[in-house]
Formats: structure tokens, C-alpha cells, sequence
């Protein structure tokens, strides 16, 4: 196993000494400083740290990332297959099963053994800069993540919780469809049907619908929804509500997640989970939904595996080819950015 010592990175915040891991989430209402990675499938890590404290993210140290090159990548879904999973979703619309479905497949590729998914943060933090950038090591709990994240799963502030779905990726604010809106608008609704379950009446409102966002290489559809907890409920409540986030499912989510579960070959684990940090002593924290992640999976003899996840929202407008599109728009950037072929200059960053 590889001996890194645990830690956590959230924007400019870094915790150390590891206290205390637990998959219950009540634990989160206690006391402390919490990172928080949930995979896709349920699993969760909740790791307490004792040391907290402001300090950037180290500047990359040449060598200190050694990643795979652009033909080591393997996919859980070829082309073909991406295409085809794409025309049965549109199958089960047609059939008054989903309205909408989120298909993903997941990147692997073989890295060294003392691969230092904490070096790669280094290079992600000026390759592909996030609001919501997060890194946890605990090597020895199964989970080295690096999320390079633009989207707000979950905020709470005391008793506010807020929600920031994303749905609709063009290349240019001019690629952003009329399909890329009605898909916003349905994930929206699903969101405040999620939040509402375990917010006060009449408190569930949405201050922006369809918002124009841009990030590194790409535009975004950004709507934001917001609610105040009922008393009573806490994170556990919350997380029972809201996982996994609706903007990485489908719409209505139970049958999108039947879909999901048939047609993707490879577990979602990290990507398209819940990342993020909770401070319990204080009431606050935020989750990224784990887009634009990587993850390292180790086996018993030490060999080391990088993961990347990829997908798109999948309506009765789809275009099968034009969706597979999109997961490759989606990655290219971040793949670069892992293979140190991504040149960033000290001036712009964009």
C-alpha cells in the first residue's frame, strides 16, 4: 500500500492529521471538519481532519506527475456502443419509461505505482481551474480523488441548503440547443422535488434558471435552487434526499437509475458522486457533484489504475453521434491536463 499521509484540499484550504473515518452521516452534525466522498453507487467516506489551514495549492514540481499518454486510455464504452446505449435511452423515451437519462462511460489507464494523485491536483489547479477544486488521500481507505469540478451538488448554510444543477455543454455559447434548455429546466424540477422532501413548505424557491457559465474550454447551463431544512434534518436526511445528484440521473430519477445500471459496464464510483467538505462545528459545506474527477483504483499487488469519468444527458432530442461528441469535448481538456500534454500559460488562464 502506498504510504502517503492522509489530506484534503478545497480551494485554498488544506486539512491534515487524519482523526477519525466513518461511513455514517450523522457524523457530519457533530463536530469537526469533514471531508466527504460519496461514490455513485452509495459508498461513503467521511474522514475528520485535526489540522485545518489557508495555503494554495503547491505550483507542479517537474516530474512529480507522471501520467499516461494519450493511447493508454481505455473506455467501458467504444463508440459504437456509446452510440447505440444512446438510441436505446431514446427507446425507453419513446416508450414513456424516462424522460431523460444520464449515460456515462468511465477512462482508465495504467500509472506508476507511487502515483501521487495530490501532484496531479497541482497540475488540474492551473490546467483546468474549478470553483469547486477538491483533492482527498486516504490511500489507505480506497479513495485518492482529484475533481477538478464546476458543479454545486450541495451548500448548506445553517439551515439553507442550495443546489447548482448543471445541464447543457456547447463548446461556444452559440452551441448551447434548445434541447440543452428543456433539459436544464427538467433537471431543475427534479432538484426541487429532491430538496423539497426535506425542506419547509414554501421555502423551495430557484433564483436563477439557465445561466450562462463559462469555464475552461467550455459553456454551461447553470441553474441554481435553494430551500431552508426542516427542523429535524440534518445531513443524513439530506443526502437520503438528494443522492445521487439528479443533474448525473435522469428524469424521473428511479427509472433513470434501472437504465443506468443496465447499460453502463463499469461502476460510476467517485464520478458523478458527491465531493466536498463539511465543517460541522459551524453548519457549513459544500459538495461538488464529481464531474471532471479522477480517481485512483489500486489492487492488492500495488498496480495503480487512473480513472476519468465522461457522459452527457441523453433526451428524445439526442443525436447519438453528437452525444459521444460531447464526452469527448468533456474530457479532451482534463486528459491533456493529466498527460502533461496541456501547456497553460502563466498570463491567461481560461
Amino acid at each position: 500500500m502506498l504510504d502517503l499521509p492522509p489530506l484534503a484540499r478545497f480551494g485554498d484550504r488544506v486539512a491534515t492529521g487524519l482523526a477519525d473515518v466513518t461511513d455514517d452521516p450523522a457524523a457530519l452534525d457533530s463536530t469537526g471538519f469533514w471531508a466527504v466522498a460519496a461514490d455513485f453507487e452509495g459508498r461513503l467516506t467521511c474522514a475528520r481532519f485535526r489540522d485545518v489551514r489557508d495555503e494554495p495549492v503547491p505550483r507542479p514540481v517537474p516530474g512529480a506527475w507522471r501520467g499516461p499518454a494519450a493511447g493508454d486510455w481505455t473506455s467501458s464504452l467504444d463508440r459504437a456502443a456509446y452510440t447505440t446505449a444512446v438510441r436505446r435511452i431514446r427507446d425507453h423515451i419513446a416508450a414513456g419509461e424516462v424522460y431523460q437519462a444520464n449515460l456515462c462511460r468511465v477512462l482508465s489507464a495504467p500509472v506508476s505505482p507511487d502515483a501521487d494523485v495530490d501532484a496531479l491536483t497541482a497540475l488540474l489547479a492551473r490546467g483546468n481551474p474549478a470553483p469547486y477544486a477538491g483533492t482527498i488521500r486516504l490511500p489507505r481507505h480506497g479513495v485518492e480523488i482529484a475533481t477538478a469540478s464546476p458543479e454545486l451538488f450541495l451548500r448548506r448554510d445553517g439551515r439553507v441548503v442550495e443546489s447548482g444543477p448543471i445541464k447543457g455543454t456547447g463548446r461556444t455559447e452559440q452551441d448551447l440547443l434548445e434541447k440543452d434548455y428543456a433539459e436544464n429546466v427538467m433537471i431543475v424540477d427534479l432538484v426541487r422535488n429532491d430538496i423539497g422532501q426535506v425542506c419547509a413548505t414554501g421555502t423551495v424557491t430557484v433564483p436563477d434558471l439557465c445561466a450562462v457559465e463559462k469555464h475552461p474550454g467550455l459553456f454551461h447551463l447553470v441553474s441554481t435552487v435553494r430551500g431552508e431544512l426542516r427542523d429535524g434534518q440534518g445531513w443524513p436526511e439530506l443526502l437520503g434526499a438528494a443522492f445521487p445528484p439528479g443533474s448525473v440521473t435522469g428524469a424521473p430519477k428511479s427509472s433513470a437509475l434501472r437504465i443506468i445500471e443496465a447499460l453502463e459496464p463499469a461502476p460510476r464510483g467517485p464520478y458523478c458522486g458527491g465531493i466536498g467538505w463539511v465543517d460541522a462545528d459551524r453548519g457549513t459545506g459544500v459538495l461538488a457533484v464529481g464531474i471532471r474527477t479522477f480517481w485512483i483504483d489500486r489492487d492488492t499487488r500495488g498496480a495503480a489504475v487512473l480513472r476519468f469519468g465522461t457522459g452527457a444527458g441523453i433526451t428524445w432530442g439526442s443525436d447519438p453521434e453528437g452525444e459521444w461528441r460531447e464526452t469527448e469535448l468533456k474530457a479532451s481538456r482534463l486528459l491533456a491536463v493529466a498527460s502533461g500534454t496541456y501547456q497553460v500559460s502563466e498570463r491567461i488562464r481560461t
